[in-house]
């Protein structure tokens, strides 16, 4: 039997954990057409400025940027069409229920293949002020210092 490759990443969304403080992540599966997933496996895909809602216990992905198929035709999808995702009801509850309590949000932090799967890692996300984000700048800056400065001490 061929043996299968792992989880091969499409698209991630990078401006996420620069904009919010992202307390939890759940896996979902993605409800696509055919050309989308050929789309997919060519990584034309864009994940900024997308967000999932939770409507009638079901939960979509909206404004996920999905490029039209280069080779399809008339069967081509719309590129910012709203997808469903496929979660657990109990997840998709208990989402709901931080949602509301906290005030938090749904963002997609990326689309992956696993095992022939499109998957969309969801973050239940806070966002971020901006002195948050400065300090979090700052903090990245002191370990890349500290990690050059233990480099050139090693040598």
């Amino acid at each position: 039997m061929a043996e299968r490759k792992s989880d091969t990443t499409v698209a991630t969304n990078r401006k996420a954990h620069h904009d919010y403080f992202i307390e939890e992540t759940v896996e979902a599966g993605v409800v696509l057409q055919g050309t989308e997933v050929k789309s997919l496996r060519l990584g034309l895909a864009n994940l900024t400025d997308s967000y999932a809602i939770v409507k009638n216990g079901e939960m979509f992905l909206l404004n996920a940027n999905i490029s039209v198929y280069p080779q399809g035709n008339l069967a081509n999808h719309e590129p910012l069409r709203t997808r469903k995702l496929l979660l657990h009801k109990a997840e998709i509850v208990k989402l709901t229920w931080k949602m509301t309590q906290k005030g938090f949000t749904l963002i997609p932090l990326k689309i992956y293949f696993l095992r022939g799967r499109a998957k969309v890692l969801i973050g239940l996300a806070k966002g971020k002020k901006s002195f948050d984000k400065r300090d979090t700048i700052k903090e990245k800056e002191s370990k890349r210092e500290v990690e050059r400065v233990m480099k050139d001490r090693n040598r």
